[in-house]
This record gives structure tokens, sequence and C-alpha cells, in this order.
């Protein structure tokens, strides 16, 4: 028997059957055919256990959103000193919460940056951009890069791949229009017009499989943008908060966006929020109806709590130092494993802690994946290119954790390639 105090299972195998029954049949279906039959338990620091005691290192995070480790102590004493005083408060009115949190995250931001709007998942925090983007632009075309993804909600899935655009009737190519990633010239041809409200970019594309933007390429963009009177979004869910070694990914090239998103590690992962950060001119819905977006737990107050102490962690000088020594170390453990492997490890895709390790055969990182499944590490393929493995080493890794993760990713590079080769040859 499994007691989890409200609620408890008998076995692993009732809850995988009756998740299949009553939340999702297919992915359900879809890992346990994967050979990762994963159903997580305990979890602590960099570290998940599944529910048959098996523990793993967790170098996916769900996206960056336990970047600070699992259940960090510090965010969970802010969450439950904020309990004494705190719920999730009511969205209509002024909160001491929300606006100590809208301060600091402009603060923080870059100096375009001047106001806040929050959500409670970061699709809608891309909603919130987009609207934000067209009544101050009053167009309605939205451009973004082919095999984007920002998300799920109504109109962040348009702007994503058709995989999941079309399932759900919501590819609109009359106004949403997608361009390759890293082609300017394509991307001046879809913004010339004089009639895009804005163009949406990830800094480094997560889904897609982390290609590192050309150099200038960005620069170039948000230079489009300027000419043609069209709002720059830059989507920092998974490169805020300090991956790429700066606490904000854009900044690295010098960009001031109209409007930039965050969600996932800003939570802490103890309680979801997001937020759309606004320029002035995006803001200025703000003056003229404050209730035209109106969300019952975006910026729920407790949320703002786990934030504020989250941020703040992040903002530490240590931390940044931690990051910089991080990228470092596994820059050089990956580089000497992908020498071992030059036919089958093929690529490295790194900006600090965001990388993203490239294998040559089209399901490549499955295989990897797999692999390091059984030998205690959790790492993910890429969706929308599974030729390459996410892998998001936390903030707060500790060397001895750091090099226990690269032994274990050598000996899985090593068993996926014997593992691919026997494929082919059956």
């Amino acid at each position: 028997m499994y007691d989890y105090g409200t609620f408890s299972f008998e076995s692993k195998a009732q809850v995988l059957e009756l998740a299949k029954k009553y939340w999702n049949p297919d992915k359900t279906q879809f890992w346990t055919d994967a050979g990762v039959d994963l159903v997580i338990d305990r979890r602590e620091g960099y570290f998940l256990w599944d529910m048959s005691g098996k523990r793993l290192i967790d170098m996916h995070l769900n996206g960056g959103t336990y970047n600070l480790g699992h259940r960090n102590p510090e965010v969970m004493a802010a969450l439950i000193d904020g309990m004494d005083r705190f719920d999730v408060g009511n969205h209509h009115f002024p909160s001491v919460a929300r606006t100590a949190l809208a301060q600091r995250l402009v603060e923080s931001a870059p100096a375009s940056i001047t106001k806040v709007a929050f959500g409670s998942g970061g699709g809608e925090a891309i909603d919130i951009a987009l609207k934000s983007a067209r009544h101050a632009t009053q167009r309605r075309k939205i451009v973004s890069i082919i095999k984007a993804y920002h998300g799920h909600t109504g109109l962040a899935v348009a702007t994503g791949d058709e995989r999941f655009s079309k399932l759900f009737l919501a590819d609109r190519p009359d106004e949403f229009i997608q361009v390759p990633f890293g082609d300017i010239d394509a991307m001046e041809q879809a913004v010339r017009g004089g009639d895009v409200a804005a163009v949406i970019m990830e800094t480094i594309p997560a889904t897609y499989g982390f290609p590192m933007p050309p150099t200038g390429y960005l620069e170039a963009v948000k230079e489009l943008c300027e000419r043609y009177d069209s709002l720059y979004i830059a989507d920092e869910v998974q490169t805020g908060l300090m991956r790429t070694g700066e606490l904000w990914g854009i900044t690295r090239h010098g960009i001031e966006p109209d409007i930039m998103v965050t969600g996932k590690g800003l939570s802490g992962g103890m309680y979801p929020i997001t937020a759309a950060m606004l320029g002035e001119r995006a803001a200025r819905w703000l003056d003229e109806d404050g209730f035209a977006h109106i969300s019952t737990f975006g910026g729920a107050e407790l949320g703002c709590v786990a934030a504020i102490k989250t941020l703040e962690i992040t903002q530490r000088q240590e931390v940044r130092e931690s990051v910089q020594r991080i990228t470092e170390v596994f820059a050089t453990g990956l580089a000497r494993i992908k020498a071992d492997h030059p036919d089958w490890f093929v690529g490295i895709r790194q900006a600090g802690v965001v990388i993203g390790l490239e294998f040559a055969h089209p399901e490549g990182a499955k295989f990897v994946m797999r692999e390091l499944y059984e030998n205690g590490v959790w790492a993910i393929f890429s969706t929308l290119d599974p030729r390459v493995l996410q892998f998001k080493p936390g903030l707060l890794l500790s060397p001895e954790l750091c090099d226990d993760v690269l032994d274990r990713v050598a000996s899985a590079v090593a068993r996926a390639r014997t593992a691919a080769h026997a494929e082919r040859v059956n």
C-alpha cells in the first residue's frame, strides 16, 4: 500500500492503469512503450524517486521548473511563512504580494520593461503577451519560428508547431506566420508588409532541440521589428532565470524586448506563477481597461511569495558563479564523451546550462534517454527533433554530482550507440 495521506494506491501498476482510464491514455501508454514507466514519488534536491524506489538524477527539471532543485528548503520556508498570512488572493484588487513581485521583476529586467501582468501557466502568459502586442499595434498577424513552442493555450498554440495547432483547429496561416529559424531574409519577408503585430522568439528554441541562434540573428530580428513597427516578444520561459549564465538570456544579445515572458523556474517548483513583462507601449491596455485580462489564479499571492524568494536566490553572486562552474564542467566532460563516439554523438549545443546533445540517428535521443533512465539519470528527448536530448543541469548542482552524471552519460551514450546499431542491423 502506498499511503499519501489524502489518497492511497495499492501498487504502481494500479496508478498506471487508472492514469490511462481517468487522465491521459495516450501519454501514459507512450512512456510505457518507450521503456520509461516512471511514476514520480519522493523528490528532493536534484533527485527524484520512482514508486518502485528507483532513484534518478533529474537532468530534465521539467523545462527548468526545478532550477533550484525539488522542494528547495528556502522556497519551502518562504511559502510556509507566507501561509500564515496569504492564500491565492483576489485578482481584482491591488495586492501587497503581487506589487512586491512586479517591482522586483521590472527591476531585474532590461530597461525597456515597465509593467507586469501575471498568469498561472506559460501559455497564459504568452497569450497575454500576444494580446498586448495586438492592442498596442492594432494589428493581428504574429510571426514565429517553424517548430516553435510557446504553450498550448488559445493564442499560444497557434504560434507553435502544426502538430499541436492543427489538432485543435488553431492553425490560422492568415494570422500566424512561421519562418525558418536563423533565416533573416525569410523574417524580413514576413514583416515587411507593415501588418505584423509582433515577432515572438524563444531566445534558444527548447522543444526544437536548442539550436543556437546564429551570430547576430536575434539582433537583426529586433532591428527588423523596429524598422517595420512590430513588437519583439522574448520568450524566456526556459532560457531565463540564470540558465544561460545571465538572469535573462536575451541580455546576452544586448536586446531590450518590447515584451518578455517568464515562467517555469519562477515558481521555485512550488507554486504555479508566470508573468508577461511589458514595455510601456505594450502595457497601454492596463491604463485603458485594467479588467481586459482576468485570471483568478494569475499572480496568486502564495505564488508571488515563492517567486520573490526564487528570484532573490537566483540573483545571488554565488549562484552565478555556480552556473559558470557547472557550464565549464559539462562543456569539458561532454566534449570528451563526444570525442569517444564521433560517428554517433555528433553535436553539443550549449549556452550556460541550456544544453542539447545531438545524435546521428533520427531518434537517437530516445535511445540515449532509455539508457540514461536505466542508469539513474532522467533527461528527455526534444519533442520536435528527437535526434537531440534536452540536457538541463540545475543551477546548484554540486561538483560531485556533475562528475557522477558525466560518468553515467558516458556509459549510456556507449550503450545507446550499440542499441541503435543493433536495431538497424535487425
